[in-house]
C-alpha cells in the first residue's frame, strides 16, 4: 500500500521486459502477482507526471493482466467500457515508454483509440457502448469465418445504461461466444464476497459442470416437467450465492462473484470461460484505487489526478492575490444559481445523470435533497425523467455536460421540445475541453440544438451573464438550454439576486466602425482583444436562438462586414444561423464565420488548441484583416 505517489521512475525489472501481451504470456502464472505490484507502482508514477484517470485504472490491474495473458489479443477482441480504466492496458500493449506524453498534445490519449494501437479495438470516452461493440465484432468475425473471443469490460456503473441492456439481451438471443466482465468497483450490485460465492464461481466455470449441465438438459428435454425442476433448481442455487438470475434470465451464463485482484485465480477462471460456449457473464468485484491509500478512502475524489508540479513549476507560478477572493469555475457558478433558485421556488428540481459532482451540484444535493435526482449513467432516461415532471407541475433543471446530452437528442425532440414541456438544460463542458480529446469536447450543441422548434438557446460570455440567463432559462415557460465551458470565466461580479434578461436581445460591448463582431459565449472576450486593434464593434449575442434580429439588421445597414465567432462547429453553428437571417432578409453585406473546424480536434491545452482553430485572439484579427483585403474593404483602424 503506498501513501505517497513517486515522483521518480520506480524499479520495476520484470514490467520492463513487457514489450506487447506475447511477453507477458511468456511468464508462469506464479509471476503474475509481483507484475501486478509493479505495474500498480508505475501505473502511480506516470499518472502523476502527467495527470489523468486512475482510480479506475488501479483497480482493474489484475484484471488487465490476467485478460491478456489468457486471451490472444489483438486477435481476441477485447473492449473496455468508457476507458478511464484502460492505462494498465496501455502500459502492457507496448506504450509504456510513451505514458509520460498521456493527454498531451501529439501525445497519447487519455482513452482508447483505434488510431493508436491495433489493441484499442474499438474508441471510447462515452459509457455503455462495450457490450454492443464486442457483439458486432463478434458477428463480424463469424460472417467472416472466424472463431475469435469478444470480451466487453463494464463497469456496474455504466451497467445501469439502458444500451448496455439492450445490447445484453441481443447477446442472449444471438447465442455465441461472448464475455461480459462486471467489474464491480463500488458494491452497489452485491457484496457477497467469500469463500463460498468464489467457489461456486470457480464451479460454474468448470468444464465437468458446464459438461453435465447441458446433458443433463438434453436428456431431459424429452420430459418438460423434469427440465423445468431441473432449471429451477440450478436457479435458486445460483440466486442465493449471487445475484445472476437476471442475467441467466436473458441468456448468459453467470459467473461471479468473483475476487478481482487475485490475478491466479482469474487466470484458471477465464482459461476455463475460454473454453466454454455461449454468452458468459463474469462478475468480478474490485477495489478502485486499489494499492494507494489515498484513492481507496475516496475512490470518487480520487477518480483522476492532477499533475504533480515540480519545484521549479511552483515557483513559476504567478502569486495569487491573497485579498481577491478566488474566482469560481462555471459549474460553481450554476451549483450556487441553482441553490439560490430553490430557495425562492420550492418546485425547483435537479436532475442529473451521475454529473453531480462535476456540474456543481454537491451543496444543492446537501441542502435539497428530496430535490436531488442523480439516475446515474442514464442520459435518456434524465431528459424524459424531467419531461414527466414538468407534465405535473415542476420545474426540472437537467445539469449535463454537452457531449452526453448527445445521448439524448431523440428524447430531448421528442418528450420535451415537441410537448413544449418546462424544462431548463445547464450544459457544462460546452466548446473544448483540453487533455480529454474529442469524445468529451462540447462542439456540436449549437448547432444541433438551434434546429429543434421551441428551443431557446443561450451562450453566456461570462460569470455575472451565465447567472443571468440561468435565471432567464427557468422563468421562461418552455424547453430552454444555457450552455458554458469547462473551468473559470474572465472573473466578472456575480449577480445577488435572480435577474433575468429580454429573451433574444444581444447587447453591445464596443461600438467601432466598419466591422461587427458578432460573439457567441466564451468567444466575447477574444473578440473585444481583437477589436481593440480592429476598431470593431463587439457584440455579445448572448442568444443563438432567437437572434436579434433588430440588432443583426441594424449592423448589415451600418457596417461593412460582419464576422460571427463561436466555439462550436461552424456548421450548422451560430454563425449559420445568422447568414441565414441575412440572406432571408436580403442584407448585401460581407460575412466571415469563424468557429471550430470541420474536424474532430485532437486532446491538448485549451489555449493551444483554439490557437489551432483559430479562435485566440491574434487569430481572429489576422482572419478579419484577410477577409478585408480579399472584399478590398478599408478598415478604420484607432
Amino acid at each position: 500500500m503506498l501513501d505517497e505517489i513517486p515522483v521518480t521512475r520506480p524499479d520495476t525489472p520484470m514490467l520492463d521486459q513487457i514489450n506487447s501481451p506475447h511477453d507477458l504470456r511468456e511468464l508462469e502464472i506464479g509471476q503474475l502477482a509481483e507484475l501486478a505490484e509493479e505495474l500498480r507502482l508505475f501505473l502511480l508514477y506516470s499518472v502523476g507526471q502527467t495527470g489523468g484517470h486512475f482510480g479506475a485504472g488501479l483497480g482493474v490491474v489484475e484484471l488487465t493482466i490476467a485478460l491478456h495473458y489468457v486471451f490472444n489479443t489483438p486477435d481476441d477482441r477485447l473492449v473496455w467500457d468508457v476507458g478511464h480504466q484502460a492505462y494498465p492496458h496501455k502500459i502492457l500493449t507496448g506504450r509504456r515508454d510513451k505514458m509520460l506524453t498521456m493527454r498531451q498534445a501529439g501525445g497519447l490519449a487519455a482513452f482508447p483509440s483505434r488510431s493508436e494501437s491495433p489493441y484499442d479495438t474499438f474508441g471510447v470516452g462515452h459509457s455503455s457502448t462495450s457490450i454492443s461493440a464486442a457483439l458486432g465484432m463478434m458477428v463480424a468475425a463469424r460472417l467472416q469465418g472466424d472463431d475469435n473471443y469478444c470480451i466487453a469490460v463494464i463497469g456496474d456503473g455504466a451497467m445501469t445504461a439502458g444500451m448496455a441492456f439492450e445490447a445484453l439481451n441481443h447477446a442472449g438471443y444471438l447465442d455465441d461466444n461472448v464475455l461480459v466482465i462486471l467489474n464491480d468497483n463500488n458494491m452497489s450490485i452485491s457484496n457477497n464476497v467469500g469463500g463460498m460465492s468464489s467457489y461456486f464461481a470457480r464451479m460454474w466455470a468448470s468444464k465437468p459442470y458446464n459438461f453435465i449441465r447441458k446433458g443433463s438438459k438434453r436428456v431431459l428435454s424429452k420430459i418438460p416437467p423434469a427440465l423445468k425442476a431441473v432449471h429451477r433448481a440450478e436457479e435458486y442455487m445460483k440466486g442465493m450465492v449471487s445475484p445472476g438470475t437476471l442475467f441467466e434470465e436473458i441468456g448468459f451464463n453467470y459467473i461471479g462473484l468473483v475476487d478481482g485482484h487475485d490475478t491466479a485465480g482469474l487466470v484458471e477462471i477465464l482459461s476455463n470461460i475460454k473454453t466454454l460456449r455461449g454468452p458468459q457473464l463474469l462478475h468480478v468485484v474490485t477495489q478502485k484505487g486499489k494499492g494507494y491509500t489515498a484513492s481507496e478512502l475516496d475512490p470518487f475524489g480520487m477518480h483522476a489526478l492532477s499533475k504533480i508540479e515540480t519545484v521549479k513549476e511552483k515557483e513559476a507560478k504567478p502569486v495569487a492575490d491573497k485579498n481577491s477572493p478566488p474566482s469560481p469555475n462555471y459549474s460553481k457558478v450554476f451549483g450556487d444559481w441553482l441553490c439560490l433558485q430553490a430557495e425562492h421556488n420550492e418546485l425547483t428540481v435537479g436532475i442529473t445523470p451521475a454529473m453531480g459532482e462535476g456540474s456543481g451540484m454537491k451543496d444543492f444535493a446537501e441542502r435539497f435533497p428530496n430535490r436531488f435526482h442523480d439516475v446515474a449513467i442514464a442520459e435518456q432516461h434524465a431528459v424524459t425523467f424531467a419531461a414527466g415532471m414538468a407534465c405535473d407541475g415542476l420545474k426540472p433543471v437537467v445539469a449535463i455536460y454537452s457531449t452526453f446530452l448527445q445521448r439524448a437528442y431523440d428524447q430531448l425532440i421528442h418528450d420535451v421540445a415537441l410537448q413544449n414541456l418546462d424544462v431548463m438544460f445547464a450544459i457544462d463542458r460546452a466548446g473544448l475541453v483540453g487533455e480529454d480529446g474529442p469524445t468529451h469536447a462540447g462542439s456540436f450543441d449549437l448547432s444541433y440544438l438551434r434546429c429543434i422548434p421551441n428551443m431557446i438557446v443561450m451562450a453566456p460570455s461570462d460569470e455575472a451573464e451565465t447567472f443571468k440567463l440561468l435565471s432567464t432559462g427557468f422563468e421562461y415557460k418552455g424547453p430552454t438550454a444555457v450552455r458554458y465551458p469547462r473551468g473559470k470565466g474572465p472573473g466578472a461580479q456575480i449577480p445577488q439576486s435572480l435577474e433575468t434578461v429580454a429573451i433574444g436581445k444581444g447587447i453591445s460591448r464596443r461600438e467601432g466602425k466598419t466591422i461587427a463582431i458578432l460573439a457567441f459565449g466564451s468567444m466575447v472576450q477574444p473578440a473585444l482583444t481583437a477589436a481593440e486593434q480592429l476598431n470593431a464593434t463587439v457584440i455579445d449575442m448572448r442568444f443563438v436562438k432567437p437572434l436579434d434580429a433588430d440588432l443583426i439588421g441594424e449592423l448589415a445597414a451600418t457596417h461593412q462586414l460582419i464576422v460571427t465567432v463561436e466555439e462550436n462547429t461552424i456548421l450548422g453553428g451560430a454563425g449559420s444561423a445568422v447568414n441565414e437571417f441575412l440572406l432571408q432578409e436580403n442584407h448585401q453585406i460581407s460575412v466571415l464565420n469563424l468557429g471550430l473546424p470541420d474536424k474532430f480536434l485532437d486532446h491538448g491545452k485549451v489555449p493551444q488548441m483554439l490557437e489551432n482553430a483559430g479562435l485566440d485572439s491574434k487569430s481572429i484579427t489576422k482572419a478579419i484583416q484577410t477577409k478585408l483585403q480579399a472584399c478590398k474593404i478599408q478598415s478604420e483602424a484607432i
